[in-house]
């Protein structure tokens, strides 16, 4: 998942990104490909801080990829946003669980859910991810 296509799209004041590993053409990134690290800087220079990314079609990730998540979610975090997964397939949801970093996100099934979750604060109400990057810097 490092070159993914993302379609943007929001709910309220949530930026939904939809990952489509098919998809070579980010709707407002561009004409080609983009990083996820990219597209949220983008989102950020907006005002854009409140970002749900949909992995449901995403079926394989790799290191890079699974780092370009946890890169998002530490900028996000720093710039006082919020960030949460929504729809993780069996594979990166296994994934993600062996590298410990599943409990470091909020993630959701149900997009209303997740919708919801960012406007009443539940969940990060009572639970700050946290994530460690390397040499011990938590955020």
């Amino acid at each position: 998942m490092t070159y993914i296509g993302i379609r943007e799209r929001r709910l309220g004041k949530v930026t939904i990104l939809d990952a489509d590993p098919q998809v070579r053409i980010g709707l407002r990134f561009g004409a080609s490909a983009v990083t996820l690290s990219k597209a949220i800087q983008s989102l950020l220079e907006q005002g854009q801080d409140q970002i749900l990314l949909n992995l449901k079609d995403v079926f394989h990730l790799d290191a890079r990829g699974l780092a370009e998540i946890v890169s998002a979610g530490v900028v996000i975090n720093e710039q006082g946003g919020r960030f949460k997964l929504l729809r993780l397939t069996g594979r990166v949801r296994d994934l993600m669980t062996k590298a410990q970093l599943l409990t470091n996100f909020e993630t959701y099934e149900d997009e209303a859910r997740a919708v919801e979750s960012f406007e009443t604060g539940s969940f990060a109400a009572s639970h700050k991810p946290r994530i460690e990057l390397t040499g011990g810097a938590k955020a």
